[in-house]
């Protein structure tokens, strides 16, 4: 009998002792979501502007403008869109801006919603 006791024990333990890790998971998640959707909105923003620039002002490939990516950019995916004459930038699973090239102005950057 005790020692199905002392297992029962262990295993509400071992249990809660599970449920603090989770929660502590999760609550180190949440606080350093906010930073790195920050980063992660800058990041795309520069992107995309900077590969708009390149590509439809200074007419340069696109992999000619991949080399002027910053470094802590390689999460960055940029793709052009010669029809529309923009560039997207995304963050996986987070975020992506677009640069769009306007006569008279250059790129320019699409609304942020946020």
């Amino acid at each position: 009998m005790a020692k199905s006791s002392a297992r029962r024990t262990s295993s509400r333990i071992g249990l809660w002792l599970l449920l603090l890790v989770v929660i502590g998971a999760g609550a180190a998640l949440y606080s350093y979501r906010e930073p790195i959707t920050g980063y992660a909105e800058v990041g795309t923003a520069y992107g995309a502007r900077v590969t708009c620039s390149c590509r439809f002002v200074a007419g340069r490939s696109m992999e000619d403008c991949e080399k002027d990516k910053l470094d802590g950019m390689e999460l960055v995916t940029l793709v052009d869109d010669v029809e529309a004459r923009s560039v997207t930038a995304r963050f996986p699973l987070v975020t992506s801006t677009t640069a769009t090239y306007r006569e008279g102005y250059g790129c320019v950057l699409e609304k942020w919603e946020g």
